[in-house]
């Protein structure tokens, strides 16, 4: 599963702008001057979440039900999307070095064509995953 969706309620600020907590994830929180800004942060530090639960193998919770949690005068709540596919794109940059074998005549090809190996397979691995 590569897309995931948790609810995060926005609470105001008095001085402006919002902060954000996530029901399911008491220790992720953000905040943002505008809206967009705020629900752009959200989706990251759910983020930063989800992939960290991921990593070291801990479950994952249920998303709430918009009747699992309140929502206080003033405040407002909506489901938050996370990307993994996506967010790894952006901050897993670290390369990992594979060994493959191919038919000579496709090496050959390949190399008269001044073909980038590790570009090739990294656009056909991303196509294939369907996205």
């Amino acid at each position: 599963m590569n897309h995931y969706f948790y609810p995060a309620i926005f609470h105001s600020c008095e001085e402006g702008g919002y902060w954000i907590s996530f029901p399911d994830f008491p220790e992720c929180m953000s905040q943002g001057e505008t809206l967009a800004e705020a629900y752009e942060m959200a989706a990251d530090a759910l983020g930063l979440c989800i992939d960290e639960k991921i990593r070291t193998a801990d479950a994952l919770p249920p998303a709430s039900s918009p009747t699992d949690y309140t929502v206080e005068a003033g405040d407002f709540s909506c489901l938050v999307e996370f990307d993994l596919m996506e967010y790894r794109r952006k901050h897993a940059v670290k390369s990992v070095k594979k060994t493959l074998t191919i038919p000579e005549w496709l090496n050959e090809a390949a190399i008269a064509k001044n073909l980038n190996f590790s570009q090739v397979l990294q656009e056909a691995l991303i196509q294939r995953l369907g996205d």
